[in-house]
């Protein structure tokens, strides 16, 4: 699958600091893997999105816009029942958030987690600003260029006034410590159903460098780490929320019943309905 570095392969105006784009499809994607260069408003009006990245994942729907942090993330598009997605876009680098922090002196109250992505619901206030932002983008380029940074700063002004200002300084913060991050990524994803190459692009290694990482930190290989870590989640929720297996194999990542159970045994002694016999 080709990796999509945005904005860079939209036909936006480099020289501008901020940039809008209007995304229309009516094609899904699946776990897409995309390089965002720049911090990101994705104001969806049509379909639904989920978006994972090193240290949060989020799923929304068209009541709802997310706000993101660059870097490596995957992406999931699908349509509306009139089959077709829709994303208002707006780009903006971390040196026009930093020159905005400081033109406007905002209290810094940093947040007790670092996010790589938000989630909020439509307002009146934010529906009619997606519409503006769709007026904006009919205007001349030079003009633009001009309202785009206002438009920018009117945003995150309402936000920070409802919200506070906990995303803003997500978005700033330097995450860029390699093994910090591999860590986070590992640990936060332990549960889901990620390949290795997806792991390995949100961490930007090759998959190569990703398995001698893991085995370094973690003394075993990732295949082994992540079926132990599914299996004894598996045996929580039959012990404690009691499950069955016909449940909670396919979430588990088991892709048949028989291979879940032969997994279950190997490690525990005893079959998930032994267990529940026990």
């Amino acid at each position: 699958m080709k990796i999509i570095t945005l904005p860079d392969e939209l036909n936006v105006d480099q020289s501008q600091s901020v940039h809008i784009f209007d995304y229309q499809s009516s094609k899904e994607i699946a776990k897409q893997q995309i390089v965002l260069n720049q911090n990101t408003f994705s104001f969806l009006t049509e379909g639904t999105k989920d978006v994972i990245f090193d240290n949060s994942a989020l799923s929304i729907d068209n009541s709802k816009f997310l706000i993101m942090k660059s870097g490596h993330c995957l992406m999931t598009e699908r349509l509306s029942n009139i089959r077709n997605y829709r994303s208002v876009l707006l780009f903006f680098s971390n040196e026009t958030l930093l020159k905005f922090i400081r033109k406007t002196e905002l209290n810094q109250i940093k947040p007790t987690e670092y996010k790589s992505v938000y989630s909020f619901g439509y307002d009146e206030f934010t529906q009619r600003f997606v519409s503006s932002l769709l007026d904006i983008s009919k205007l001349s380029r030079d003009t633009q260029k001009k309202l785009l940074v206002l438009k920018l700063e009117e945003i995150i002004l309402y936000l920070t006034e409802i919200h506070g200002t906990e995303f803003l300084y997500s978005l700033i913060e330097n995450s860029n410590d390699t093994t910090q991050k591999f860590i986070r990524t590992v640990e936060t994803n332990q549960l889901s159903k990620l390949t290795l190459k997806e792991l390995a692009f949100l961490c930007n290694m090759s998959i190569s460098t990703f398995k001698r990482e893991f085995e370094k930190h973690y003394a075993e290989s990732p295949i082994k780490w992540f079926q132990n870590k599914r299996l004894e989640h598996a045996h929580y929720l039959l012990n404690q929320e009691k499950k069955t297996s016909t449940e909670i194999y396919f979430e588990m990542g088991y892709e048949s019943l028989s291979s879940f159970i032969q997994a279950y045994k190997s490690k525990y002694g005893i079959t998930p309905k032994q267990h529940h016999k026990n």
